[in-house]
């Protein structure tokens, strides 16, 4: 299926539809925040997440002008998460796309950026968001740190069973902010027990404006060599989000990092550098047409033999 533009649509344009692995607590007050809310969950949870897309309200209308916007329209908790089958009539394995998102955000505000994310990217395959119990306030960016450590033994439970699992192609994932800092100990806790077999199954590992000490993300990029093969960072020296957490934390963040000094390290580097309009610059893997093309890029050589 063909948008107007000559891209093939996304599968989520198609079917609306986003799986959720969280470790936030369920919350019965829709009012306050709603589904799940900030605080932490003794169990992970699992959902399925029904959207509207704009591409479902027809090529003339309001969604044309970018004036409608992805809306949730029902979260079902579910005991497993059902996703990866053959594609129809290739005999070809879905690949999984999985978001983890930043610092400061709802539940519902990453599960629409999950959708805008997959639909941005064109992919092909299945959406799966990691949500943590992250406040959604903005002075509580240590607390959030803490939470977001807490949850990368469910991380890595989450990536074991699409690993695992025989019915699922490539997993790519995308992770934004400080959920990079999440990522990168859930892969390194992955990749200290599997090795280099966890590449076997990886697809593109994009760390879109990581807000991470670079000294340490170095150290552990050089502990999983085929795994830092997959990695690209989407970086901008004009990300003012970055600048105040390097003041907060003490050290320069690797989504601000010299390009050359993450090359070195055999990274792909995507430098986003002037190529933002509002007043953080520190979404651009969202918002930016020329970014989506070139993360979109990566996640289709990633999966060329």
């Amino acid at each position: 299926m063909f948008a107007s533009n000559g891209w093939r649509e996304s599968d989520i344009a198609v079917e609306p539809i986003v799986w959720v692995v969280t470790t936030r607590k369920s919350v019965k007050d829709a009012r306050a925040d709603p589904w799940f809310g900030s605080e932490r969950a003794s169990q992970m949870n699992i959902a399925r997440v029904r959207l509207v897309s704009p591409a479902l309200a027809g090529r003339f209308s309001l969604a044309a002008t970018g004036l409608v916007d992805w809306q949730i329209e029902s979260v079902e908790r579910v005991p497993t998460l059902s996703i990866g089958r053959p594609v129809a009539g290739s005999g070809d394995l879905r690949d999984v796309l999985l978001y983890v998102h930043g610092y400061n955000e709802t539940f519902a505000n990453a599960t629409l950026d999950a959708a805008r994310l997959s639909d941005g990217l064109s992919f092909h395959g299945d959406t799966l968001l990691f949500s943590w119990p992250s406040s959604n306030k903005l002075l509580d960016y240590i607390s959030d740190r803490e939470k977001a450590l807490w949850s990368r033994d469910a991380l890595e439970t989450t990536l074991d069973s699409l690993l695992a699992n025989p019915t699922i192609g490539h997993v790519h994932i995308v992770a934004h902010s400080m959920g990079s800092m999440l990522t990168i100990e859930g892969l390194r806790q992955i990749y200290a027990r599997h090795g280099d077999g966890t590449a076997d199954k990886m697809g593109a590992i994009v760390f879109a404006s990581p807000d991470l000490d670079i000294v340490g993300f170095s150290s552990s990029v050089r502990r999983m060599p085929r795994l830092a093969q997959r990695m690209t960072i989407v970086t901008a020296a004009d990300d003012r989000a970055l600048a105040v957490a390097g003041k907060v934390s003490g050290g320069t963040r690797v989504g601000s990092a010299e390009k050359a000094n993450l090359e070195s390290l055999g990274l792909r580097v995507i430098d986003a550098s002037g190529l933002g309009w509002g007043i953080l610059n520190h979404d651009l893997f969202l918002r930016n047409a020329r970014v989506q093309q070139l993360v979109a890029r990566a996640i289709a050589e990633s999966a060329s033999p």
